[in-house]
């Protein structure tokens, strides 16, 4: 039987924190699909189609990995796709209480699905997509934070550089 877990989220922009959670989550899974959250409601900086190339080009040489996108509830996504293991990171006690309160209403709609929290490595546990947006958006470098292609993306439409 073969592990699948969905690492989701809007990725708005991908992070290096992101991505130490997503590649601690392959070696504990067979396969790890990376859910870009697709959400008519809500406003992103980058089109669904950037946030799929900035994983795609990060994650370039990994195995056991897949990127996809989805709309609606993730337990839904996790059942349609054979996950049994939602992959969730976690930075603060502030995260743990809004993912926890999640995780209890996905267990109540789909049992079977298990949230699995990550901790954030230190060198990351600051690290979030508003406030790498924010210091880019004053023109300021973030590519201690993002990868240095996402950085330039960053800079190009947040500052104009």
């Amino acid at each position: 039987m073969t592990r699948v877990a969905v690492y989701p989220g809007s990725f708005d922009p991908l992070t290096r924190g992101h991505l130490d959670i997503l590649q601690r989550s392959i070696g504990l899974f067979d396969k790890v699909i990376i859910g870009v959250a697709v959400n008519s409601n809500k406003s992103f900086l980058f089109s669904i189609e950037e946030r799929i190339e900035f994983i795609r080009v990060a994650t370039e040489g990994w195995n056991n990995l897949e990127i996809d996108t989805f709309e609606g509830l993730t337990v839904d996504y996790c059942k349609k796709r054979g996950a049994k293991s939602i992959i969730r990171g976690l930075r603060a006690v502030t995260d743990f209480d809004y993912e926890y309160a999640i995780s209890l209403m996905n267990r109540k709609l789909a049992p079977e699905v298990e949230t699995i929290f990550l901790m954030s490595s230190n060198d990351y546990s600051f690290v979030s997509s508003t406030i790498v947006k924010e210091v880019a958006r004053h023109g300021r470098d973030v590519s201690a934070q993002v990868p240095d292609h996402v950085s330039k993306a960053l800079l190009k439409k947040l500052y104009n550089k």
